[in-house]
């Protein structure tokens, strides 16, 4: 895998209801897939993930600079 030093990573989080927590996955970091049950806790967690999943997948892996993360949850009214 080819990844430039200090990337800018973009990062989906999905409300799952039924587990009632949120799940984040990005198609620019191969094997990540977490989950946490506050936004807060989930940021903490993708923030030492990501740099170890890269290191592992490219020898070349200088740093992330930017991890944008993207919350979407969607809410039914009565």
């Amino acid at each position: 895998m080819d990844v430039p030093s200090h990337q800018e990573i973009t990062v989906l989080a999905l409300w799952d209801d039924e587990a009632g927590v949120w799940v984040a996955e990005s198609e620019q970091v191969p094997g990540l897939v977490t989950e946490a049950e506050t936004v807060e806790q989930l940021a903490t967690k993708l923030s030492e993930l990501i740099p170890e999943l890269l290191e592992l997948n490219s020898p070349d892996f200088k740093g992330v600079s930017i991890i944008n993360l993207k919350a979407e949850r969607t809410l039914h009214t009565v």
